[in-house]
């Protein structure tokens, strides 16, 4: 008895005559050109869907893009992401193309049509707002994409390779209790970011667990730059009753908090120690240099990388994973003063 063959992909020309339109039309939305109306490209796109267009076909070719979108191209932080997938990528034998989001923290409306003309073999992507139109339209072109480093809860079908934020704050807080600390403020990124809510929650968890209540007056609130990291340091440690230690957000933020205190004639760490999070290089350059919590910002790439390749090579996975995040003790921590 011969064995059962696979369906057939669908041809664009079976599509363009189900939707009505041109087979010039069905191959501009396919390859995200202008010219078509939004309730055309809107059909199209769904015929595509629902047809299974997208299943896998060959192998791409040596030489094709991965195409990785970051926040910036200068911070540090976006510097090990880089390197991460652009190592795998080189690897893989193939070719990074590179794009940042700039100050809109999202990427422009005419992101997704450049996407579909590149026709890139995977998409690294650092941020976790991408619309459902938009992973439709991947999908259907059978594009993976995997989130890395997600600064908020991407949905439950998109793949993300994160950390563990949450341990982090708890090993920072944990550090410093050691150490006799038991005024310890926290000086935290954005709220609304899912990364700064587990760094906090962690913090607070050390606390607690110490038996220590949180005192939302040692608290800050910022946008992981230096400069809010130095103002609500700056505002903590003019209080009288100053806190000995402060748990930074990130290690930008931890830079701003020791400019703080040097500003204010104070010594780190015999009057307050800080601790940053993700142990970026500039963290070992300053001095005393900054004790952190270590993210494994260029291995998560490198995850990320490898997933959206195995992924476009047939994978059945969706994973969710977050590498571990580690205290690495420098000299920006010591017990505190008498005072």
């Amino acid at each position: 008895m011969p064995e059962p063959t696979a369906p057939s992909r669908p041809t664009l020309e079976a599509i363009a005559r189900q939707a009505s339109v041109s087979l010039s039309t069905v191959s501009k939305v396919l390859n995200g050109r202008p010219g078509v109306s939004a309730p055309t490209r809107a059909g199209v796109e769904e015929l595509l869907r629902d047809s299974g267009y997208a299943r896998r076909g060959p192998e791409p070719e040596r030489g094709g893009l991965v195409e990785l979108v970051v926040a910036d191209l200068v911070s540090e932080w976006s510097v090990e992401i880089i390197r991460g997938v652009e190592r795998i990528t080189r690897e893989a034998g193939f070719v990074l193309a590179l794009s940042a989001l700039g100050d809109h923290h999202e990427p422009g409306r005419d992101w997704i049509t450049g996407v579909l003309s590149r026709k890139p073999v995977a998409v690294i992507l650092q941020f976790s707002n991408l619309t459902a139109e938009h992973r439709q339209q991947l999908r259907t072109r059978n594009i993976p994409f995997v989130v890395v480093d997600p600064a908020g809860d991407p949905p439950p079908d998109v793949p993300a390779i994160g950390a563990t934020n949450w341990a982090g704050g708890v090993a920072a807080t944990r550090h410093l209790l050691g150490l006799g600390h038991t005024r310890i403020a926290v000086v935290s990124g954005p709220p609304d970011l899912m990364c700064s809510r587990a760094r906090v929650a962690g913090y607070q968890s050390a606390l607690a667990e110490a038996g220590l209540p949180f005192d939302p007056r040692l608290a800050g609130v910022g946008d992981f730059g230096r400069a809010d990291g130095e103002r609500e340091a700056r505002r903590l440690l003019e209080k009288a009753d100053r806190p000995t230690a402060i748990v930074c957000g990130n290690d930008l933020q931890a830079l701003g908090a020791m400019d703080a205190a040097f500003a204010l004639g104070l010594d780190v760490p015999r009057d307050v120690s800080i601790v940053g999070f993700d142990d970026v290089a500039p963290a070992s350059w300053v001095r005393p240099a900054l004790t952190t919590i270590r993210q494994p910002l260029q291995e998560m790439a490198e995850e990320a990388t490898r997933t959206a390749l195995r992924l476009r090579a047939g994978a059945v996975e969706n994973p969710r994973l977050e590498l571990a995040t580690s205290l690495v003790v420098r000299d920006s921590t010591a017990p505190p003063a008498a005072r």
